[in-house]
């Protein structure tokens, strides 16, 4: 109690402290309405980025971004930091360092089969990136272990899981998204498709637009609701080394990564990404698809955003690995597709079998 009788001694200890805390995705300092309503895009964060000889990365005016403020950027980014309380329970998931895995990784190609790894999507202008890392990655891990191809819904999840995933279009937490799966499941994208088709370039878009409806029905009058859930099993988070999330993704196929976003961030156009310059912006969640090394020896993690492929290389990026950068290791979840509701499309079609050996 003596270092307490010395408020600045107290302090020192406090902050010193917290510099050993691997940063989760961090809380954002409140704007001025000035900064809010200017343009994310800026030519001096383009300039600043690529003459310096350190970054790695090559920024430039991303079309995808080309009318948005600040403030609609922000609401694109929609992970909230997850509560405590949420992660009690949930299992962290470890590798045997016996597996093997390679120098250089991509999904894509690694199960070529699966149409839905490679797909880019587009959020359009609402806080959804929680729930489009999590289905994205169901969608490709039902495809890698039962050979479906199939895509799941984004707008189930976002309009159906309610207060238990956090605020829907204004953002939610990506564990309680896999919890939801394991819970209620997911319909497809055909029984139930995304809200938001015209993305945020059309008049009189804006950053408040309301989560859609939870309507549990499929647009298609001879499709069931229930009939059309995916489930998974557990929802799990993966140990933060980086060998941890290389086996799992090698394993299991891709998974969701959450991370803090800076101003840098929004013009990103291709190379190794590391923040250089601008301020926080929130938090984001996206689906991580493999890995390797550039040219210049800097290992690096290859994701699929989902801003369409008008932003960075082609839609996707790639971000240092092995650094925590942005604190992209720190939270890593997923969960393995269930067989739950698929044994009775099985049973469905032994029953036709059946019937046509009958006649």
């Amino acid at each position: 109690m003596k270092d307490m009788a010395n408020p600045l001694l107290f302090l020192a200890s406090f902050l010193l402290l917290l510099s050993t805390v691997h940063p989760k995705v961090i809380a954002v300092e409140q704007l001025s309405e000035v900064k809010l309503n200017s343009q994310i895009l800026q030519d001096s964060i383009v300039k600043q980025v690529n003459e310096n000889p350190k970054a790695g990365w090559k920024a430039a005016l991303n079309p995808r971004l080309s009318n948005y403020t600040v403030g609609e950027f922000k609401h694109l980014l929609g992970v909230k930091p997850t509560p405590k309380k949420e992660l009690l329970g949930i299992p962290v998931i470890t590798h045997g360092k016996s597996l093997k895995v390679p120098t250089k990784f991509d999904a894509r190609t690694a199960w070529p089969q699966c149409s839905t790894i490679g797909r880019i999507l587009d959020q359009g202008h609402c806080g959804s990136c929680w729930a489009f890392g999590a289905v994205e990655s169901l969608s490709d891990r039902f495809c890698i272990h039962f050979s479906m191809n199939i895509s799941l819904s984004v707008n189930d999840l976002l309009a159906c899981c309610g207060f238990l995933c956090g605020s829907g279009c204004d953002g939610g937490y990506p564990i309680s998204a896999w919890r939801y799966f394991v819970r209620r499941g997911v319909v497809t994208e055909e029984c139930d498709p995304y809200f938001d088709d015209t993305g945020c370039s059309h008049p009189g878009c804006e950053p408040a637009y309301p989560t859609p409806r939870c309507v549990k029905k499929c647009v298609k009058g001879n499709q069931l609701w229930r009939e059309s859930k995916h489930y998974s099993v557990g929802a799990y988070r993966i140990n933060s080394d980086p060998a941890d999330i290389m086996a799992e993704v090698y394993t299991n196929g891709p998974v969701e990564v959450s991370f803090t976003v800076y101003e840098d961030f929004a013009h990103y156009k291709s190379g190794v990404y590391k923040h250089v310059t601008g301020g926080v912006m929130g938090g984001h969640a996206v689906k991580l698809i493999g890995w390797g090394t550039s040219d210049d020896g800097e290992d690096y993690w290859l994701l699929a955003n989902q801003w369409n492929r008008g932003w960075g290389d082609d839609g996707y990026f790639k971000i240092s690995r092995g650094t925590n950068e942005c604190g992209i290791e720190d939270d890593v979840v997923a969960g393995l597709p269930s067989t739950k509701n698929l044994v009775r499309e099985v049973g469905d079609m032994d029953t036709l079998e059946d019937a046509l050996f009958r006649e």
